[in-house]
């Protein structure tokens, strides 16, 4: 009775949140897990068996019952919106539908190649260790702090950009001073009014191949009676770690390659901006080399400096080039571990082709159980040190893939 009460009081919330903001996106088209979209009654409008993904169409109560799931089973995120074809037919769109669905398990059992320019052999640069030992804790708590002060930062609250607009002067005071031109973007969005942030490195030599790294900013609660969502793990963490990151890289030389940070919008809905944003990349033919992301970074689960690396809808290249990553400069403990389709931003990248990478704050089952509710604030069992952990890996990803190569031509080896 309790679990019933519950779920009817968030249902409750989750609609009259839904039919205040709905409008033109009030149905979309989604991926999610077949057994996500079976558990509550959606109805299925095509599958991939060999993955466990399939094509459902939302309605306000449909998303609700959805991600209340999603929440259940401790996903962030759940699900991706996918475009509507743009002359609205539900034949046409469930088309659209139909080809990234099918594109998705090709690309996850065929080993089809993804996009982007060749990794090169891992080679140690001494001056990536000297940049990692900049990175500071006790400013990823003040970063986290300030996010996490914000009442909400819900992509369907009544002020969707407050916290983005404050955020986009941190960055900007954060770059002012640093030996190369940044270009501080906000990004708008078809799928949410919300948008994303985004800050451009350009590169000096090759500047038409990116390294992508990536957080979304927003954050939930399944709170029908405290709508607050302070976020502090889920995703202040993630975001914090992206603003340490370029603060470092700020005192650095212009890398050769272009370095694009992303504060993604609208995760909780769907992974909404960054796959607007994968989906741009991807139409652009751009040369994106690899994409991290950092979503929950706060919670050491198994233990201080043991992280998860998700292998479903990732790059198995990109993770085996992180294993050298992580013993030339990081040292991290890592366990191989899976969170179904579109539990974060990744999948977006994944889904249109690009290589893509999730290290986690633990294992899945022993990830923060307090997201998605008022409690996930900052407190004794959040661990910063762990956190800054994440920062580094950043460092070096970046700094890494962002060198030049004398050979950035496509990869022509297969796996995902």
């Amino acid at each position: 009775m309790a679990m019933k009460t519950k779920f009817l009081v968030t249902l409750g919330a989750l609609l009259f949140s839904g039919l205040v903001h709905a409008g033109k996106t009030a149905s979309p088209l989604i991926l999610a897990d077949t057994s996500l979209l079976m558990e509550v009654g959606i109805p299925i409008l095509d599958h991939a068996p060999e993955i466990g993904v399939s094509l459902a169409r939302l309605d306000s109560l449909d998303e609700a019952r959805l991600t209340e799931a999603a929440h259940r089973h401790g996903k962030c995120g759940g699900y991706q919106r996918l475009p509507e074809a743009p002359w609205q037919s539900l034949i046409e769109s469930r088309e659209t539908g139909r080809s990234a669905l099918m594109d998705l398990a090709e690309m996850e059992t065929g080993g089809v190649p993804l996009k982007g320019p060749a990794l090169a052999p891992l080679t140690f640069d001494p001056s990536i260790p000297a940049a990692l030992n900049q990175v500071d804790p006790e400013r990823l708590r003040q970063t986290v702090a300030y996010l996490s002060n914000f009442d909400t930062r819900y992509h369907k609250g009544s002020t969707p950009n407050a916290h983005v607009d404050a955020f986009v002067k941190k960055l900007e005071a954060l770059v002012a001073n640093a030996p190369w031109k940044a270009q501080i973007d906000t990004v708008t969005h078809q799928g949410t009014q919300q948008k994303s942030i985004r800050v451009r490195i350009p590169g000096r030599t090759q500047p038409d191949v990116m390294v992508v790294l990536g957080a979304h900013l927003d954050s939930i609660t399944y709170s029908y009676w405290n709508r607050r969502a302070p976020g502090a793990d889920d995703n202040a963490s993630g975001s914090a770690n992206l603003h340490e990151a370029l603060r470092i890289l700020a005192t650095q030389p212009q890398p050769d390659r272009t370095i694009d940070l992303f504060w993604y919008a609208g995760e909780e809905g769907g992974l909404i901006g960054s796959s607007e944003i994968a989906r741009a990349y991807a139409r652009a033919g751009n040369q994106v080399v690899g994409a991290l992301q950092l979503d929950m970074t706060l919670f050491a689960g198994d233990g201080e400096f043991t992280l998860g690396s998700m292998t479903d809808y990732t790059s198995r290249e990109l993770r085996t080039w992180f294993a050298a990553l992580n013993q030339a400069y990081i040292g991290a403990k890592v366990i191989e571990d899976k969170c179904g389709y579109a539990c974060s931003d990744h999948a977006s990248w994944h889904s249109n082709g690009f290589r893509s990478l999730m290290p986690f704050e633990s294992s899945f089952d022993r990830m923060f159980g307090d997201l998605h509710t008022d409690n996930d604030v900052i407190s004794d069992r959040l661990n910063f040190k762990h956190s800054a952990m994440f920062t580094k890996i950043a460092l070096a990803f970046a700094m890494t893939l962002a060198k030049e190569s004398a050979s950035p031509s496509p990869d022509s080896s297969s796996g995902r």
